[in-house]
């Protein structure tokens, strides 16, 4: 029992002195590929379909700043306040989902979001969930703000193919991701959540409430 409990343990050492190392790597450098990117491109690979990955690595100066409010009001409006998990918004869905009797949205954080995008894939299970509860932390930790928000704005999906903020200004409104209008910005950001199933054109509800938190927010 001790030399399985002993072997568990460097096991999980060494996973966690790599996942630091490659946290490092990848405040200073974009990483080639992600979880998310290799599993879509083995799913295309056993539907016998062609997967083609659209995607160019943006400074975050250059990404429209309408782009940047409107994703944090979408998905994280505490972003720059809280340090990983946002346990205030948490507390509200749990409430919520216990007056409703039912399980309502969740209340993962950018950092969350870009633990999944990067590591994990978009599978769930209780495994993995366990892994992220671990990683953000450490994200939070060795990469600044400024960075996690640059990272998750180039490499999460935005359609079929389309990863990061310069691929989907492209594909949807075919113009740079600087010259985004406000309006472009929040219809890109309303279809984040299920972005291989929604298109900007049709998100007018989702869209106007995304204008309305980035208003209330200052923006």
């Amino acid at each position: 029992m001790w030399s399985v409990a002993l072997g568990i343990a460097s096991a999980a050492l060494i996973f966690y002195l790599c996942m630091t190392l490659v946290i490092l790597l990848i405040r200073f450098n974009n990483p080639p590929t992600t979880a998310v990117q290799t599993q879509r491109k083995i799913e295309a690979f056993m539907a016998h379909r062609q997967y083609h990955k659209r995607q160019i690595y943006f400074p975050l100066a250059r990404i429209a700043p309408d782009l940047q409010y409107a994703t944090i009001a979408a998905e994280d409006g505490r972003f720059y306040v809280h340090h990983g998990f946002d346990w205030v918004e948490l507390e509200k869905v749990v409430k919520g989902d216990m007056a409703k009797k039912k399980l309502g949205r969740g209340a993962s954080t950018i950092t969350q979001q870009l633990v999944k995008n990067l590591f994990l894939g978009t599978e769930r299970s209780i495994i993995k969930k366990g892994i992220e509860f671990t990683l953000v932390p450490l994200v939070e930790l060795l990469i600044p703000k400024d960075r996690i928000l640059e990272l998750y704005l180039n490499v999460i999906e935005w359609g079929p193919g389309i990863y990061g903020a310069e691929a989907a200004a492209g594909y949807w409104y075919h113009t740079p991701v600087d010259k985004l209008s406000r309006n472009q910005a929040a219809r890109l950001a309303a279809i984040i959540p299920n972005p291989l199933h929604r298109n900007p054109a049709t998100e007018n509800e989702y869209s106007e409430e995304i204008l309305h938190r980035m208003q209330q927010m200052g923006w």
